[in-house]
């Protein structure tokens, strides 16, 4: 038997060299790709404030070692930590993703590309302090908002046509991916050392799906963003200091990212970079809950005044939904705790139902103790609608449909209330900006005094302003 594996060492995979030439020349001229970055932003950061009244999150944050401070290190939104970057993303990674109310993307894989804002904000704000501490001109935070369009469409568009979740392995894979690519950049990488750094995030450690999946499903779910966009940091450092880089670590035979993890298959790509995912990103508007749930929210809304007043009667309730959401948030019998419940369709359901309304504290113990909500999910039939499914995945219009019909005891039914574009999808842009910025005001008045509140709006609501300004004047405006 023959060893036919060569020592010389290849170029940089394809994929690898596509992504830092995108990072490194793609010149972004999408007037609404910043706009809608500029959205993301304050979305994001809202969403992070609003987790920092959960102590499950904040019992994470802070320093490895208690009491350390970093000179001229990132600052923490919403928070006193000054911290090193990589410790920084964890901490505003975590923040952003814990209640699942930030921005989503659907496709063969899902994810959050404004988990990406972690490492993103964490590493512009350090820069921006280091060089001002030597009398350098400070990151403004127009390069902010262009990195985050870089990472939303490298993990969105590689999501588009490969499934991580089939395979087993979670989508802040994705997250690592982009977020290390671009916070080399952010560094002054050049192309060798962007190469080298994606390489690493191919190579590293990937996250199994398993928290995020029945039985297991738990709080590492809330988490695994602010490892990933942290650890993205942290190879994007080691990539700047010189460590070298594995060209082939998707295609190398045996031992490379495809034959380990994708049965040997290349990924597959839909359409080249551009700024295609941030202009057609997902909000959540109005509901903490998992995206393929969105629209099935809505249809409970509508729901809840014809029935209400009426669970007891209740002998069935039908859903009508997508193969993605069956596969993902289709669960049967007990729940064991907020992170559980978030990832359950029939709850969901079955709450807003119940209350006409969902929020993040309907995921906590007290309220999932009420045994109506039980009995409500042992009465739910969730089936696929084929062109549900069809048109989730046509890239004319991805949309994330649901249906709800209730049947009752004595022969009557409720009609069928139909939703197929969630309030947050670009075709209902319009109605969703003045929730967005209702949503972000809300959200920032739970954790700052009024003064600090209108500063904030002040400088998200005027974007000369905002482009132009320094990030760690930016981000300390959001210091405690």
């Amino acid at each position: 038997m023959t060893n036919d594996t060569t020592s010389i060492r290849p170029r940089p995979d394809p994929v690898l060299a596509d992504i830092a030439d995108y990072v490194l020349d793609y010149r972004i001229e999408s007037r609404e790709a910043f706009d809608t970055a500029r959205l993301c932003l304050a979305d994001a950061l809202g969403c992070a404030m609003d987790a920092l009244y959960y102590a499950a999150c904040t019992k994470l944050l802070g320093p490895i070692v208690p009491g350390t401070v970093v000179p001229d290190g990132a600052r923490v939104p919403g928070t006193s930590f000054q911290l090193d970057p990589v410790q920084a993303a964890f901490n505003l990674g975590t923040m952003i993703r814990w209640l699942d109310f930030n921005d989503c993307w659907l496709a063969a894989e899902w994810g959050h590309p404004s988990d990406n804002l972690g490492g993103i904000l964490a590493t512009a704000d350090w820069l921006s302090r280091r060089r001002v501490a030597v009398d350098l001109r400070p990151l403004p935070m127009r390069t902010v908002l262009e990195a985050m369009i870089k990472a939303y469409e490298i993990q969105g568009v590689l999501a588009l046509e490969n499934a991580f979740n089939r395979v087993g392995l979670d989508h802040v894979a994705l997250v690592k991916v982009a977020s290390t690519a671009v916070c080399a950049w952010l560094m002054d990488g050049s192309r060798e050392e962007i190469i080298n750094a994606a390489s690493q995030a191919f190579v590293d450690g990937q996250a199994l799906r398993t928290y995020r999946q029945a039985p297991n499903t738990g709080s590492r779910k809330s988490w695994a963003a602010g490892d990933a966009t942290s650890r993205a940091v942290f190879l994007a450092m080691l990539s700047l200091k010189g460590e070298m880089g594995y060209p082939s670590a998707l295609s190398a035979k045996t031992w490379g990212f495809y034959d380990v993890h994708f049965h040997g298959q290349p990924f597959r790509f839909q359409r080249p970079y551009g700024s295609y995912v941030i202009e057609n990103i997902l909000f959540k508007v109005a509901f903490p809950a998992e995206f393929h749930a969105q629209t099935a929210v809505e249809c409970a809304m509508k729901l809840h005044p014809q029935v209400g007043g009426r669970i007891g009667e209740i002998e069935r309730v039908v859903i009508r939904t997508q193969e993605s959401a069956l596969r993902i948030i289709d669960k049967q019998g007990p729940l064991a705790n907020p992170a559980d419940r978030d990832h359950c369709l029939q709850y969901i359901v079955a709450v807003t139902l119940l209350f006409g309304r969902l929020a993040a504290f309907d995921y906590e113990d007290d309220v999932a103790a009420d045994p109506r909500i039980d009995a409500l999910r042992a009465c739910m039939r969730c089936v696929e609608e084929p062109r549900f499914s069809r048109d989730y995945l046509d890239p004319e219009r991805r949309s994330i449909a649901n249906a709800v019909q209730v049947f009752f005891k004595d022969g009557t039914q409720t009609e069928e209330i139909v939703v197929e574009y969630p309030i947050g999808h670009r075709r209902r842009r319009a109605e969703a900006v003045p929730l967005l910025i209702e949503k972000f005001r809300r959200n920032l008045a739970r954790r700052f005094p009024e003064r600090q509140q209108r500063a904030i709006v002040e400088a998200n609501q005027d974007p000369a302003r905002l482009d132009r300004m320094p990030v760690h004047e930016y981000v300390d405006l959001y210091v405690m």
